[in-house]
């Protein structure tokens, strides 16, 4: 299981590893969504649906609202990450319970960074939001938006760095540079999950055409037609 998943089960559960022997419900709340996580990002709709719902009803046993704000941010990022840019509705319902950290992500993935102070996210995502934070005052003229492809590979989580580079297509008013594009169809890629792989693809596709590159958008559109050939049913 990827980094980015381990310390979100991690903030979600607590110190599982600590003695007396975890409750049930945290065991079966780290199964439940390392199960979603994995069917989402493989694009079985219908299996990551009935795990995340399995996820949910261990962690209502707890009663605890910040929890579930946790848990639901997990899911925002992981489709995040599959540039699917629908509003975080189930968190924010829980965001007055949540804490400031989980507040500072919900933030980071839903793109608004202004005001957003880095230190209080992830390591891997602070040098991003800094650099961004400068460009947007001017404060870097000499860092232009291409050198976002270098912070996005110094992300090693590749689930982390889908989230981050979805996160800057929100966070952005210009468009993520061929570089970020790049790195992030070879990032899903070579984990082959298919659903951001997809999603990814049809960015590329669509900047090829803009700028009238029929040999490549050819070629990704065979990629596209081999990735839908081997999907699961949603």
């Amino acid at each position: 299981m990827n980094k980015l998943l381990l310390l979100s089960v991690a903030l979600l559960l607590g110190a599982c590893s600590s003695a007396p022997p975890a409750p049930e419900w945290q065991s079966q709340s780290f199964s439940a969504i390392k199960s979603y996580t994995s069917a989402y990002l493989s694009g079985n709709t219908r299996v990551a649906q009935v795990e995340f719902e399995r996820a949910k009803a261990e962690v209502a046993r707890t009663g605890r609202p910040d929890l579930m704000a946790r848990l639901e941010l997990l899911r925002c990022a992981t489709q995040v990450a599959s540039l699917v840019m629908t509003p975080c509705a189930a968190y924010r319902a829980l965001a007055q319970d949540a804490a400031s950290a989980e507040q500072a992500y919900a933030s980071f993935i839903s793109g608004r960074w202004d005001t957003l102070q880095a230190a209080q996210l992830p390591l891997h995502y602070r040098a991003l939001v800094t650099q961004s934070q400068a460009q947007a005052t001017q404060e870097a003229v000499s860092a232009p938006a291409a050198n976002n492809a270098d912070k996005l590979n110094q992300i090693e989580d590749p689930l982390a760095r889908l989230v981050a580079a979805g996160a800057l297509i929100q966070s952005q008013r210009e468009p993520l540079s061929t570089a970020d594009i790049d790195l992030a169809v070879a990032t899903a890629s070579a984990q082959g999950w298919r659903r951001p792989l997809l999603a990814w693809l049809g960015v590329q596709l669509k900047r090829n055409q803009t700028i009238g590159n029929a040999e490549a958008a050819a070629a990704i559109q065979r990629r596209i037609n081999l990735v839908l050939q081997a999907a699961e049913p949603a």
